[in-house]
């Protein structure tokens, strides 16, 4: 559900103005650190599962070469010549790897999502249309 931003007409007519206490500039604090969490983390799953493609079109490639042959395969800054099905098992364990920073990034951000909502239900209850937290 989107929301839209309150014309002065609007803010107006919502009543009475309710006063923010410490806890729940304490709950807006929060959910501002949380949603810059979720967008760092959103942004991080992102590369994961770009670089998860990337192995992936790698290895497909790298089954057409001859098993005798040397393929070159990254390691820090520098490249070493490995046979093919040596350099098929290290993107296979890199894959893996990926895949497991994919689904603990993913449980972390389902976590925020949670926490998230538990915040804006009491923060919409209790400042109803005079606050946005959409994000």
């Amino acid at each position: 559900m989107q929301r839209r931003m309150l014309t002065k007409e609007e803010e107006a007519s919502t009543g009475e103005e309710v006063e923010v206490r410490r806890e729940d500039q304490d709950r807006i604090n929060k959910f501002s650190t949380l949603h810059q969490k979720e967008t760092r983390l959103e942004e991080e799953l992102k590369a994961k599962l770009k670089e998860k493609e990337d192995l992936e079109d790698i290895s497909t490639e790298l089954e057409l070469v001859d098993e005798e042959e040397k393929v070159p395969y990254k390691v820090g800054d520098c490249f070493v010549s490995l046979p093919q099905p040596e350099v098929l098992e290290l993107l296979s364990a890199a894959t893996e790897r990926i895949d497991g920073e994919v689904s603990t990034l993913k449980e972390t951000l389902d976590g925020i999502h949670e926490e998230m909502e538990g915040l804006k239900k009491v923060l919409y209850g209790r400042f109803g249309k005079s606050i946005n937290l959409e994000t």
